[in-house]
């Protein structure tokens, strides 16, 4: 049986690479949509529209948070253009999101499915605001496997990560929830690139969907390519699905990762304490210990082996 999850995303190119990974491989249940790397009007549309040229209209979308818990909203437009999907030529999309808000779907859909994983992307404020109305949510997920924040550097400030600098204030209420969580951060995603040998095996597979696939990876490689210095488009998001459904893609260790609220140069930074490791617990001294672990942390990841398998996931679609 397939893993149940829920994606909660801002699209955003790579989020839709994860879309497209996730409903190939995951019993996908819902996607849940936020501000971020675009308003949420536009990351809504987003996800409809990738839905539409996929063919997975099935799949409910529900539309969330439109700004941060106490902080005003920051979005990429750098990045992803003014649409926040910008690059493939996408027909005005026919689907209609759910009405309900993104918070009452999730915390509906889990109470009806077992096991049930979240796979949050963007921005951590759909996941706080449902545990924040739900605090018993928290016995009925499996588990959390997020895109967000880093174990080196930061992409938005030279500390912070931007899906955690969005909202760290949410990202602090998922990282005290006592969720298993599984951290993949810019220290691995910066190491999975959509570089030109990508792209071109993309567009050559000739379909619609890979065709607008190539062009989102296009527009977003010349992007991060000019910000960066990187050799392409980074391909953060579809490896929060690898976490669940190929683990051994990337390595993790276990850390405790606290969210700095209120630094003056490190707001949204993911202090991931791993001085636990390799340390015999009983034979030292209780300062040298270091925080239990909340979070498992990526650390490693097999950037070919990644490639392999989602281009044969690409096929698949029409």
């Amino acid at each position: 049986m397939p893993i149940s999850a829920i994606i909660d995303c801002d699209p955003g190119h790579d989020d839709v690479m994860a879309i497209l990974y996730a409903a190939q491989t995951l019993d996908l249940c819902a996607i849940t949509t936020t501000f971020g790397n675009a308003s949420l009007s536009a990351t809504t549309k987003n996800a409809c529209q990738t839905i539409e040229f996929a063919g997975l209209t099935q799949v409910v979308i529900a539309a969330g948070s439109a700004r941060p818990l106490v902080r005003l909203p920051q979005y990429a437009s750098n990045v992803h253009g003014e649409t926040g999907l910008d690059g493939p030529k996408l027909l005005p999309p026919q689907v209609v999101p759910h009405s309900g808000h993104a918070v009452d779907v999730l915390l509906a859909i889990s109470h009806k499915v077992p096991d049930l994983y979240l796979l949050p992307i963007g921005p951590l404020t759909n996941i706080a605001c449902a545990l924040l109305k739900d605090p018993t949510l928290q016995q009925r997920i499996k588990g959390i496997c997020m895109m967000g924040g880093s174990l080196t550097f930061g992409n938005i400030t030279q500390f912070a990560e931007f899906n955690i600098y969005c909202d760290p204030e949410a990202a602090h209420v998922v990282f005290t929830s006592g969720i298993p969580i599984k951290m993949i951060g810019l220290n691995v995603t910066h190491q999975v690139l959509a570089l030109p040998k990508y792209r071109t095996a993309i567009r050559k597979i000739g379909t619609v969907t890979s065709t607008h696939v190539a062009d989102m990876l296009d527009f977003y490689s010349e992007r991060e390519s000019l910000l960066t210095g990187l050799a392409g488009g980074s391909m953060h998001d579809p490896l929060a699905v690898a976490a669940l459904i190929a683990p051994d893609i990337l390595s993790f260790e276990p850390m405790h990762v606290a969210i700095e609220l209120s630094g003056t140069l490190t707001t949204g930074m993911t202090v991931c304490d791993g001085r636990h490791l390799g340390v015999d617990l009983q034979a030292v001294k209780p300062r040298t210990r270091g925080e239990i672990p909340n979070a498992e942390v990526a650390v490693a990841v097999k950037a070919t082996q990644f490639w392999d398998q989602f281009l044969d996931t690409l096929s698949a679609y029409p």
